[in-house]
This record gives structure tokens, C-alpha cells and sequence, in this order.
């Protein structure tokens, strides 16, 4: 048997090159990595942030609660009080909104609408009830 020329096996450490001594990185070709980062233009920062409106936001969510509880009829105190919470909410955010320190002045305006009917719906059916009252007695 001839050992003069062994053919090489799937592990041969001669197949890849020699080995690196240890703590050392491996030398790679040039040109082989990532490409380079495209170049950043003054002024590039990105998006800009965008402003919120955290009254609005408050003012639609006070609103539309107030709303559901006005119609319920068993409700109407908390709907008196957060239809009050809304007008006052939806009136900053809507002076946030017109000054350009927030933005969505959309969501105020639609919390105020929405404080003003809650409050209204209760105050009808209050009415009517002492309307019906009156006519029983």
C-alpha cells in the first residue's frame, strides 16, 4: 500500500487553509464584506417627531364615555361629570391645536362635541321625566 498521496476526506485541515493562531481574526480577501454606508447630508436627521395632543385625546375618550353613559339614563351623574371633563379638555386641546403646540386639533373638537351631547341626553331625559312626573300628579 502506498501512503504517498492519500486522498483527501471531508475533514482535511489542508483543504481550507492553514489554521490562525489563536486571538487573531481571520484575513479575508479584498473587497469581500459589506458595501459601505451610503453617505449622511447635513440636515438628514430623519422623520421629524410628530406633536401630540394629549388633551384631545383625553377629551374624545372623556366624551365618548360621557356619551355612552348619558344614553344609559341610570348613568347621567357620570355623564354630567365627564361631559364637564371633556369641554374642559377639548377646549385646551383645541387652543393647543390653533397655537401649532400640538397637533390632531381634530380629536379635541370631536371630545367637545361629544362632552356637550353626553351632558345634553341626560339633561333631556331629566326633563322629560319631570314632565311625565308633573302630568301624573
Amino acid at each position: 500500500m502506498s501512503a504517498t498521496n492519500p486522498q483527501p476526506g471531508p475533514y482535511d485541515p489542508n483543504q481550507y487553509g492553514t489554521p490562525q493562531p489563536p486571538g487573531q481574526a481571520p484575513q479575508y480577501p479584498a473587497g469581500a464584506g459589506y458595501p459601505a454606508a451610503p453617505p449622511v447630508y447635513p440636515g438628514a436627521t430623519g422623520m421629524p417627531m410628530q406633536q401630540s395632543n394629549g388633551m384631545g385625546t383625553a377629551a374624545l375618550v372623556c366624551g365618548i364615555i360621557g356619551l355612552v353613559c348619558g344614553i344609559t339614563y341610570f348613568l347621567w351623574v357620570f355623564a354630567v361629570v365627564l361631559g364637564i371633563l371633556a369641554i374642559i379638555f377639548g377646549a385646551v386641546g383645541k387652543g393647543k391645536a390653533s397655537r401649532g403646540e400640538a397637533g390632531n386639533g381634530g380629536s379635541a373638537t370631536a371630545g367637545l362635541v361629544c362632552g356637550i351631547v353626553g351632558m345634553v341626553v341626560p339633561a333631556i331625559y331629566l326633563l322629560a321625566l319631570d314632565a311625565a312626573l308633573d302630568s301624573i300628579f
